[in-house]
C-alpha cells in the first residue's frame, strides 16, 4: 500500500519527550491526530504537528491514490535519537558538570484508510 512520509531531522528536541506526544497520535486518523495535537499543552506538540501537515501535503501532492486529510490515517510515527550536544556548566572547586543537549528525527507517515470489508455472518 501506497503511503506518504514526512521527516524532520535534528529537531533540538529530547527523544524521550517527543516520543511521549508522538505516542498520542500512532494510528489514529489525520483529523483526530491534528485535534489531538493542537490541545496537547507539550512544546513538542507544535513540532510534531508541523511535520504531520507536511506527511499529509505530500500525500496530496502524490496523486489521486492517497487521497485527501479525511481519508488518512497516521501509518507510523517514531523518534528517533539525533547526535548530541556536549556541553560543560562551571561547578564549585574547579569541577565540570557534563549538560547533553539531545537532538531527534521525527518521521511520520500517512496511508489511505482502508474501507471495512463486510463478512459473511457464521450459521
Amino acid at each position: 500500500m501506497a503511503e506518504a512520509v514526512a521527516r524532520l531531522r535534528f529537531a533540538r528536541m529530547s527523544p524521550r519527550k517527543t516520543r511521549v506526544v508522538m505516542d498520542l497520535i500512532r494510528g489514529c486518523p489525520v483529523n483526530k491526530a491534528l485535534a489531538t495535537l493542537k490541545f496537547t499543552s507539550r512544546a513538542a506538540a507544535r513540532v510534531v504537528e508541523k511535520v504531520l501537515l507536511s506527511a499529509v501535503a505530500n500525500a496530496q501532492q502524490a496523486g489521486k491514490e492517497l487521497g485527501d486529510e479525511e481519508t488518512l490515517r497516521v501509518s507510523r510515527a517514531f523518534v528517533d535519537t539525533g547526535p548530541t550536544l556536549k556541553r560543560f556548566q562551571p561547578r564549585a572547586q574547579g569541577r565540570a558538570f557534563s549538560i547533553h543537549k539531545r537532538m531527534s528525527h521525527i518521521t511520520i507517515a500517512v496511508e489511505p484508510i482502508e474501507p471495512k470489508a463486510k463478512g459473511k455472518a457464521k450459521g
